[in-house]
């Protein structure tokens, strides 16, 4: 992993690059959850890199005072306080940009995706419909039932992953995601007994079963629609 920065209009936002072992390939922007680029997120972040992708995670809570410390049982609640202080659409600009500065990395070869799980999967989806990208992937996007609207603009080839247990996507709210995102180039699992979270591996949210069933989907999906090589 390398510290790297990207450009925005009103400063420089940290973020982090992780590159595939032959040094080049497609690239990845790979959105947090609301614990920021936590160590869960920086392993998937090495996952992917292994897989041949160059994955770029910027860190979304630049812009505010405070970041979340993962030793401390509170970490729900330092996450949430510090989600509700983002201004919703200027992340999206940041995240845009930083799709930007990935696209123009000289080691991008090929296509480039985004990546998001739960805060960051509602906001892989907007970015899929207001920029240019090649898949979607989203692991149950908490901002996805509010962001309908924009579904007839996503035209990347998208995956989603929910489970069936969410207590904060309800599955009424899937089956509207579901219905509202289908078409031909829309991959949707659901992963039976799964809540929320259910890829992050901290006690209080991981499903083994659907997190190893999820990644080999994801990997599967990677391999068919943003090729390494």
């Amino acid at each position: 992993m390398a510290t790297t920065t990207v450009p925005l209009a009103d400063g420089e936002m940290p973020a982090h690059l992780w590159l595939p072992p032959s040094g080049h390939g497609p690239g990845l922007l790979l959105l947090q959850e609301i614990f920021g680029v936590s160590a869960y997120i920086r392993d998937r972040a090495r996952d992917l890199a292994e897989l041949g992708y160059v994955v770029l995670a910027p860190e979304l809570y630049w812009r505010l005072d405070g970041t979340v410390d993962e030793s401390r049982a509170d970490v729900l609640e330092q996450g949430m306080a510090l989600a509700a202080q983002l201004d919703w659409e200027q992340t999206v600009g940041d995240a845009v940009g930083a799709l930007e500065a990935l696209r123009a990395r000289p080691e991008v070869t090929g296509g480039t995706g985004v990546i998001g799980f739960c805060f960051g999967g509602g906001l892989a989806f907007e970015v899929a419909a207001v920029a240019d990208v090649d898949v979607l992937v989203a692991y149950y996007g908490s901002a996805l039932p509010q962001l309908l609207g924009l579904a007839g603009r996503v035209s990347a080839h998208s995956l989603y992953h929910f489970g069936t247990a969410d207590a904060y996507i309800p599955m009424d709210q899937v089956e509207q995601i579901r219905d509202a995102v289908a078409g031909p180039a829309v991959e949707f699992r659901l992963h039976d007994g799964a809540g929320h979270a259910f890829d992050n591996p901290a006690p209080a949210f991981v499903h083994e079963r659907a997190r190893a069933e999820a990644w080999e989907q994801t990997a599967d999906f990677l391999a068919r629609r943003l090729p390494v090589g």
